[in-house]
């Protein structure tokens, strides 16, 4: 299966996702007009003619004047709501269609800050949305295919692949809490670059966490790929120092550097990053060359809080959402993109080693929206 049909059939399980939102959305049109409002092509009701006048007395018994029979007036909201010339002739219901007014604006909007876009972006998305179709009576396929186009627009600008330079050993310093995937995604760019014929080097620099290093060497074995450890607790500095003159030693491409996730403590985790790059600029200047943050999908807009920490405490150059299979939330890649515009190098949709893809903005917005491609 293609990386795309797989972010289509994993990326939004749950009962939540926004592609069934906007059908819902389209499809709670409000109650029919008033009779008073019926549609235009209905036919005007007739009015009851006037009872004729009773003809002259004569005497005798008085002549009682006919009454009328009652001329039926076609009911405007049953006229309204019969189906269309063509439905009738094809048989074929009718495609839902939904006026798009102050409502239907403030209910999409409401349906974006679920899907964590943010209530910014979901303003911005949802004002360019109605510009041109305010008032008109729209379809869900229209209203996704819209909504995926803004979603594509904001995102392109920033899905560009990690760049490589001719820098050896390129440093690649990976960050990010505990529990985000920074292990498995440091396991799968691994393979994927030794696959590209580049040479790499993993450093576990997580020494604090025992299963991290061990996990890494799982991935390490997986990839074909060496991983440096040190002792539990040791300086993750040092490892870092090391690793480093091993990967200039060996003419490595790449040397990957693993490390610790500890926000409850930004004092201690700021001061250990800032070590480590003060520590492998001895031997490199230029290092780290690239800074990944490794963000979770199912935390929503607490990646948000994520970016904005560890811009704080590390040069981030882009960013790697993982498990986006087991959540409805991964529309808060798209307000990063818009308040960020930090570039998103990679997406991970699943445990596997080819489960971790480049960021396609096109792909990202149908499997968002349901549109397909």
């Amino acid at each position: 299966m293609s990386f795309f049909g797989k972010l289509k059939e994993r990326m939004f399980r749950s009962s939540s996702k926004l592609d069934e939102g906007l059908d819902a959305l389209v499809a709670s049109d409000p109650a029919p007009a008033e009779p008073s409002e019926a549609r235009e092509d209905a036919p005007a009701a007739r009015q009851p003619q006037a009872a004729p006048e009773a003809p002259a007395q004569t005497g005798g018994t008085p002549a009682i004047a006919p009454i009328p029979a009652p001329v039926p007036t076609p009911d405007a909201r049953t006229d309204a709501a019969r189906p269309g010339l063509l439905s009738r002739l094809t048989g074929r219901a009718e495609t839902p269609r939904r006026v798009l007014d102050d409502d239907f604006i403030e209910e999409l909007e409401d349906l974006l800050v679920q899907a964590d876009l943010g209530v910014e972006t979901a303003l911005k998305v949802t004002a360019n949305i109605a510009a041109g179709r305010f008032g008109r009576r729209v379809t869900t396929q229209e209203i996704k295919q819209a909504l995926a186009d803004e979603v594509a627009r904001i995102m392109e600008p920033v899905a560009k692949p990690m760049p490589l330079y001719p820098n050896k050993p390129q440093v690649v310093l990976v960050v990010g809490v505990n529990g985000a995937g920074k292990t498995t995604t440091i396991g799968k760019l691994a393979s994927q670059f030794r696959a590209a014929g580049k040479s790499v080097i993993i450093a576990a620099g997580d020494t604090f966490r025992a299963a991290a290093v061990e996990q890494l060497q799982v991935w390490g074995d997986r990839a074909g790929v060496p991983v440096m450890t040190a002792p539990e607790g040791s300086d993750p500095a040092s490892l870092a120092f090391d690793a480093l003159s091993r990967a200039q030693a060996e003419g490595a491409d790449l040397l990957m550097i693993d490390t610790a996730g500890r926000l409850q403590n930004r004092a201690d985790l700021m001061e250990e990053l800032a070590k480590i790059v003060r520590v492998i600029r001895k031997k490199d200047p230029t290092a780290p060359h690239n800074t990944l943050l490794v963000l979770d999908a199912t935390t929503g807009q607490n990646a948000v809080t994520q970016v904005e920490v560890f811009r704080q405490m590390a040069d981030v150059s882009g960013l790697i959402m993982t498990k986006l299979d087991g959540t409805a939330r991964g529309g808060v890649l798209v307000a990063l993109a818009d308040r960020f515009g930090l570039p998103i190098h990679a997406i991970g949709v699943g445990e596997q080693i080819d489960d971790l893809d480049a960021f396609d903005p096109q792909d990202f917005a149908a499997a968002l929206t349901g549109t397909g491609r």
